[in-house]
């Protein structure tokens, strides 16, 4: 692997670093191709890592969470990225599906339902998206009906939300729901417990890449939620989520700069040891200049997720440095994987190398949590608010 030079606060984050390489040379990194392609979702590693601490590195540790700065928990994902994407993503959308209930609930409800979401056992999934409303997310139809029984204060739920990380696999499903008619004001957040009775799961999308990692559909026909478990107050629902993904696309930029950086080892390793013309190809120019210029992206994208996480850390606005930091990263991701593939010639191509899988896994960081079309928006966005 490429040297990486961390920029880490202090030695706890340092020793907490240590850990989380030591893991992944052990239990990321020699599952990773197999699983992905047997579509095997691991949920034994989350496991382990919760058991380690690590789904809960930003939260407070009043609720059992590791009370580590942003700039220190993306650096985590974008380690686990650079061994398995699958772990990676599946870390960011945890933290994710934590962050509605961890900002604007209740005291109560926080030391009530965070403590478990925390603690290392149970694995979350963040139900934004549907069918038909995807970059509109304002235009959900998922309705929650409050039941008149007092005795059993609940919302009723019915309808379908789409692309669901860890759909049938997670133990809570942070819900944006339709309860009312009056369009992004309308939007309410629900927790939902697996096994809630009407909560039912798709059939798994037979995709690109990242096929180790489960995205289905969530069902819910009726499916009965306690009122207590609303999130925040009845119509706060699309702020909470769009909070939440402010910080969900710098896990996103994480773990795009943890791909590229696997790519980059990879095709590091491979130009220095490919021999053409009784020399290593690394020493032609064509190769050798590809190789710098995908090293300097990948800083690059660090550099950018690292100033929006420290932004967040200090208290500031950030909200626009995360979509500039999603954007360049994915984008960047996508062009250093398919480089990658470039420098192994022929035999990128082929899945006795790890490359192709690093370009397919790519392109998927475009879409998720907001197309990159979308976050040229809120950038051109912000550069003409008054």
């Amino acid at each position: 692997m490429v040297a990486v030079e961390r920029t880490l606060p202090n030695d706890e984050s340092r020793a907490l670093f240590e850990l989380v390489q030591e893991l992944c040379a052990k239990e990321l990194a020699p599952r990773a191709a197999e699983y992905e392609a047997a579509e095997r979702f691991p949920r034994e590693v989350f496991r382990t890592l919760g058991q380690a601490g690590l789904l809960s590195l930003p939260y407070d540790e009043k609720y059992g969470g590791g009370g580590q700065p942003y700039e220190v928990y993306l650096q985590v994902v974008e380690e686990l990225a650079r061994n398995w994407l699958t772990i990676g993503l599946g870390v960011s959308v945890h933290s994710l599906a934590c962050y509605g209930l961890a900002n604007f609930g209740s005291e109560e409800q926080k030391e009530k339902w965070l403590p478990g979401m925390l603690g290392g056992d149970q694995l979350g999934a963040y139900c934004l998206s549907e069918p038909q409303s995807g970059s509109d997310a304002a235009a959900l139809t998922t309705r929650a009906v409050r039941s008149g029984d007092t005795a059993a204060d609940a919302y009723v739920v019915t309808g379908t939300k789409a692309w669901i990380t860890h759909s049938g696999h997670a133990d809570f499903y942070t819900l944006m729901v339709r309860t009312s008619d009056d369009g992004a004001k309308g939007v309410s957040a629900l927790l939902a417990e697996a096994g809630t009775p009407g909560l039912g799961f798709g059939k798994p999308e037979n995709k690109m890449g990242m096929r180790g990692s489960v995205t289905a559909q969530v069902l819910l026909d009726g499916a009965r939620i306690p009122a207590e478990r609303l999130i925040g107050v009845e119509g706060q629902g699309f702020s909470i989520a769009l909070s939440a993904l402010e910080a969900g696309r710098l896990g996103i930029a994480a773990c795009a700069v943890g791909v590229a950086q696997a790519a980059l080892d990879a095709a590091v390793d491979y130009a220095s040891s490919r021999q053409q013309f009784g020399h290593p190809i690394a020493e032609f120019q064509g190769v050798g200049f590809m190789l710098a210029d995908m090293a300097t992206s990948v800083a690059v994208g660090r550099a950018a997720y690292l100033t929006a996480a420290r932004r967040r850390d200090a208290g500031l606005p950030y909200g626009t440095e995360a979509a500039m930091a999603k954007l360049f990263c994915t984008d960047m991701a996508m062009k250093v994987t398919t480089d990658a593939v470039q420098v192994f010639g022929g035999y990128g191509y082929t899945a006795d190398f790890p490359v192709e899988r690093y370009m397919r896994e790519a392109k998927v960081l475009q879409i998720v949590e907001g197309t990159n079309q979308v976050q040229r928006l809120v950038i051109s966005r912000a550069l003409t608010r008054s």
